[in-house]
């Protein structure tokens, strides 16, 4: 016992210590540690951004106190100048700022735990393809609940019928609203097309609406759910089969095209063709592969390519085709698939298959924040920030605003009934209230003509979204003051922006368009942009043996090294390369290799193939001064230090710097 007293006396003195240090740093925080012009700067606005840039664990050296202190000083006068200036009243500054705070708060709208959630349900529906039909039974997703009620009730009712044993595709030709499912008649801007019965063929994440894609991947192979709600109305959903995704695939194939008007005679015909075509092929274990694509295929777009599809996923292609190839092994050609639009022969080419989670996490959270289920998030943000900024709705007010709408909002130029109170509060969001005048101001804004909808179900439409973007705005407007990282994030890209372009005014633009002062700047320290020691050299490369002899007695004959290239073009002497210039050590090998001295004539070997390097060392430069032109991009370098330091000397002058050395005494211990 005695021993957890001691230990419980030791806990409470470190608290001690711990809460009288915390107490001394906050007064100590508080405290003016310079003024730079008439501007106040406390301990903690300097030791924040000392903090922040000094102690990463990925900093290599840390700048001492007094170090930063200039830094920060210097930083600190330029904002103030930048601000002098207006350059943030700039149209530009506005614009740019704004799109960086849009994507800072991004965050701050999305709930990491359910963005982590769909992420990771997303890969898991990733790693299976899916087989379903369905039956659809349209409903506007604004409907009025009686409307909402017979749609859902309609397709209960054929999803028992279903269950019971009535044949599903004959079920879907009967009654569900999806075009697609039953055959379509020719007409003037396309042809006719058969109906898919219901079958949607193969499919994966991604691929559908989220909730239909919810709806399948949460029905067991064989069995059908019970009716679905998308944007769409209710499906009713029959999964065929599961299987392990393929991923990315590549195939090849020989299309032989039906007419869409083909008798049974011309599908026998085209039958035997195919079978033929297939024959042939493994007569020649595939190797006629190619000439078969040219001679018989009617894809003409991939017969140029030896038959090869663009890579294509499960959905992108008519299911036959996938299970055909979903039994077959890379390099394997397939027997005649029939489809609704004539035979294919297959060639399987290979498949990419679905990554680990970690290859394939970014790929999907990008998709997921773009997908519609991204608004599960949304939702639940929506819910927090009703419940932080304490969100209030009158119901019946809305319902009383609602009874006055008329068919004039169908028309997109609704005017609202005199009857309406424009006062009336619809709802609140923190101190911001929202009436009725402002919604009408909304739907002025955005209404747009519409059919096969009630007036009311547009309201309401247009209702939820105005709610929608009050109430983000207003968390939006507030982030600031709610969060102050975020506020202190923001302020860094600000103030970053402007002095950016400020610099761009006042420094590195003044630099390049100022050639008279580069010039006079050069003028003053030409000689410390100075050469090595280096030589002008002749590089001759020959190729091929049999040249070699024809270059040395060029050189033997004394044939000028600047027009030695030249003359080996006019005599087309193959394999020979010249090259003249000046070069330090370490510019070239073997410029290296050879004796520095004016006349010395190196040849050297290749250790790797029949090639001769030749080296001419044509003359010896001592250490010289480099030409403007030569060294201007250190030089214009230079120069804008220059312009900047005598720039800050102004600037001290214009903001004066006055440093509390008492308080600066206490900064610099917390870092010692």
């Amino acid at each position: 016992m005695k021993g957890i007293k001691s230990i419980r006396l030791v806990v409470a003195a470190v608290f001690v210590v711990a809460f009288l240090g915390a107490s001394a740093q906050s007064k100590l925080d508080k405290k003016v540690l310079m003024t730079i012009g008439n501007e106040k700067v406390t301990v903690k606005e300097f030791t924040d951004v000392y903090n922040k840039n000094n102690m990463k664990s990925d900093v290599i050296e840390k700048k001492s106190v007094d170090e930063y202190l200039d830094l920060f000083v210097n930083f600190r006068m330029k904002v103030m100048e930048a601000y002098e200036m207006k350059l943030d009243t700039n149209a530009k500054f506005k614009k740019e700022l704004d799109g960086y705070r849009k994507q800072l708060a991004k965050p701050y709208f999305t709930n990491d735990d359910v963005s982590e959630e769909l992420v990771e349900e997303a890969y898991q529906r990733k790693l299976k393809d899916i087989r379903a039909s369905h039956i659809l039974i349209t409903c506007d997703s604004h409907a009025l609940p009686a409307d909402t009620l017979k749609a859902y009730n309609k397709a209960l009712d054929i999803r028992k019928r279903a269950v019971k044993g009535e044949d599903f595709a004959a079920l879907a030709d009967a009654y569900s609203q999806d075009p697609s499912a039953r055959d379509r008649k020719a007409t003037e801007n396309a042809p006719a097309r058969p109906g898919n019965h219901g079958d949607l063929g193969y499919f994966t994440v991604f691929d559908m609406v989220y909730p239909f894609e919810t709806g399948a991947y949460n029905t067991k192979e064989g069995e059908i759910s019970m009716p679905i709600r998308s944007d769409f109305g209710y499906h009713v959903i029959k999964v065929n089969s599961i299987t392990d995704a393929m991923g990315v695939i590549n195939a090849a194939h020989i299309f032989l095209q039906l007419p869409p008007d083909a008798t049974d005679e011309d599908v026998k015909s085209m039958k035997t063709k195919a079978d033929n075509i297939y024959n042939e092929l493994m007569a020649q274990n595939g190797k006629n592969w190619n000439e078969e694509v040219v001679k018989y295929s009617d894809d003409r777009g991939s017969a140029t390519r030896n038959g090869t599809l663009s890579p294509f996923s499960v959905s992108r292609i008519v299911p036959e085709f996938v299970e055909t190839l979903k039994q077959m092994q890379p390099g394997e050609i397939s027997k005649p698939v029939r489809t609704n639009y004539g035979y294919h022969i297959i060639k399987f080419i290979g498949a990419s298959k679905v990554g680990s989670f970690e290859k394939e996490k970014q790929a999907i959270a990008e998709r997921v924040e773009k997908d519609m289920r991204s608004k599960k998030s949304e939702e639940v943000v929506m819910q927090q920030i009703k419940k932080e900024y304490g969100y209030k709705s009158n119901e019946k007010n809305l319902v009383e605003f609602m009874a006055t709408v008329d068919s004039t909002i169908l028309r997109g130029s609704f005017v609202p009934s005199q009857e309406a109170d424009m006062n009336a509060m619809l709802f609140s969001i923190g101190k911001s209230n929202n009436t009725v005048g402002d919604f009408v101001e909304y739907i002025k804004a955005k209404q747009t003509p519409q059919k096969f909808i009630t007036a009311q179900t547009y309201a309401y439409q247009l209702f939820e979204a105005f709610q929608k973007q009050r109430i983000m705005d207003y968390a939006d407007e507030h982030l600031e003051e709610r969060y102050p990282e975020f506020k202190s994030l923001v302020k860094e890209y600000n103030d970053g922006i402007l002095l950016f372009d400020l610099m761009n005014k006042e420094v590195w633009n003044k630099a390049v368009t100022d050639t008279a002062g580069l010039q006079d700047f050069y003028a003053r320290h030409a000689n410390d942009y100075l050469w090595g020691d280096r030589v002008k050299a002749c590089i001759i490369t020959v190729d091929r043996p049999e040249s070699l002899p024809k270059v040395r007695k060029y050189l033997a004959d004394g044939v000028p090294f600047d027009s030695l290239r030249t003359t080996v073009a006019r005599d087309t002497v193959k394999f020979v390369r010249v090259r003249n210039g000046f070069f330090q050590r370490g510019d070239n090998q073997f410029v290296d290799e050879t004796e520095w001295k004016a006349g010395v004539m190196k040849e050297i070997p290749s250790t790797v193939d029949n090639s001769t390097v030749i080296v001419n060392i044509i003359e010896v430069r001592q250490p010289e001064p480099k030409t403007l032109r030569e060294a201007k991009g250190v030089v214009t370098s230079d120069y804008q230090l220059e312009l900047e330091e005598k720039w800050l000397e102004s600037l001290r002058k214009k903001y004066p710097v006055v440093v509390n050395e008492k308080v600066l005494e206490k900064v610099r211990a917390l870092y010692q």
